[in-house]
């Protein structure tokens, strides 16, 4: 493992494998979803890497398929509210919607409940009926990290999935990278309200899967991920303006973060992360080059994540903190 590993983690309880075969270990049956950052069940990296797919050269514009709703329309993206939206999908027949398998977990003998992250119903519950029998078309095919056109109907909140089909067009995740991903899928279960629309959000998960795949600094690819999401979820402050001056930050200055609030110069009694003017502004930015801004705001990020969680633990984090010591 590269001394880059620990960059994901802090400490936690182990996890479940979930990514070599569909019928993975995990929950039982879907509880009712109570909004924003309800406990999820572990999400776990398997013990081998992720078999290759098929090398198939379509581009993630592949991921831009249209949704069909047959009783209600899709708003575009830009007019779209962030409130959720689950009266916009529950009782609705959609089709062709891209989409990522965030996690999944056995469902009575022969089925699979996933958490599904759509690009415009955002995350979705839904039941894959038979889809761990043998001879099931869906068994390969609901696998983490692979670019999906999936189709579903319900009446609930636990809707039932008709159909999905592989897209293609990426590079699978190994290594280092696959784990990283598999914390990324664990963010998005954790933080993310099931049935509130991020299209942002989902373009930005595609591009850094993609980001992983073709080896990109898994430092600087991950910052850039959890302050995305943050942005999406409507908690990130603006690191480039002080909260009780209003001032724009100084590069010079030592600052903390509130969590709530945003940054403010930094005091003696204060027990957060202290990080430099400067790494919260090249953070607003999205300049990472600096090795002293890679640290810092390694540092913030994982404050921030953890408050925002409430104290949930992560697993992925605690499975690469584990990797490193070995």
């Amino acid at each position: 493992m590269s001394s880059t590993t620990p960059d994901v983690v802090p400490e936690s309880a182990p996890a479940s494998p979930q990514q070599a075969a569909p019928d993975a270990q995990g929950g039982v049956v879907l509880a009712p979803d109570t909004g924003h950052r309800e406990p999820a069940a572990p999400l776990a990296a398997p013990a081998n890497a992720v078999a290759a797919m098929p090398a198939a050269d379509t581009g993630a514009d592949a991921l831009a398929a249209p949704v069909v709703a047959t009783t209600v329309p899709v708003t575009p993206a830009s007019k779209r509210v962030r409130a959720p939206s689950r009266e916009r999908t529950i009782g609705t027949k959609v089709a062709g919607q891209p989409a990522f398998v965030l996690h999944s977990y056995p469902y009575k003998e022969t089925s699979l409940i996933i958490d599904l992250f759509t690009r415009d119903f955002g995350r979705v519950a839904l039941i894959a009926k038979g889809a761990k029998r043998p001879h099931s078309q869906l068994r390969g095919v609901l696998q983490t990290f692979q670019p999906l056109s999936s189709s579903w109907v319900g009446k609930s909140e636990l809707r039932t999935l008709t159909d999905a089909e592989w897209v293609g067009g990426m590079l699978p995740l190994e290594k280092t990278a696959l784990l990283c991903g598999f914390y990324l899928n664990e963010l998005l279960v954790k933080l993310l309200a099931r049935d509130d629309a991020h299209p942002a959000l989902f373009d930005h998960y595609v591009s850094t899967l993609n980001q992983l795949a073709h080896n990109e600094p898994a430092t600087i690819v991950l910052r850039k991920f959890e302050r995305a999401l943050l942005r999406e979820t409507g908690v990130a402050a603006d690191l480039g303006r002080c909260t009780s001056t209003r001032a724009p930050v100084q590069a010079d200055v030592t600052y903390v973060v509130d969590p709530e609030r945003g940054p403010r110069p930094e005091r003696a009694s204060d027990p957060w992360p202290r990080v430099a003017g400067k790494t919260l502004l090249d953070m607003e930015r999205e300049d990472y080059q600096d090795a002293a801004t890679q640290s810092q705001s390694k540092q913030l990020m994982r404050f921030l994540v953890a408050h925002h969680l409430n104290g949930a633990p992560l697993n992925t984090r605690q499975i690469l903190v584990d990797l490193s010591q070995l």
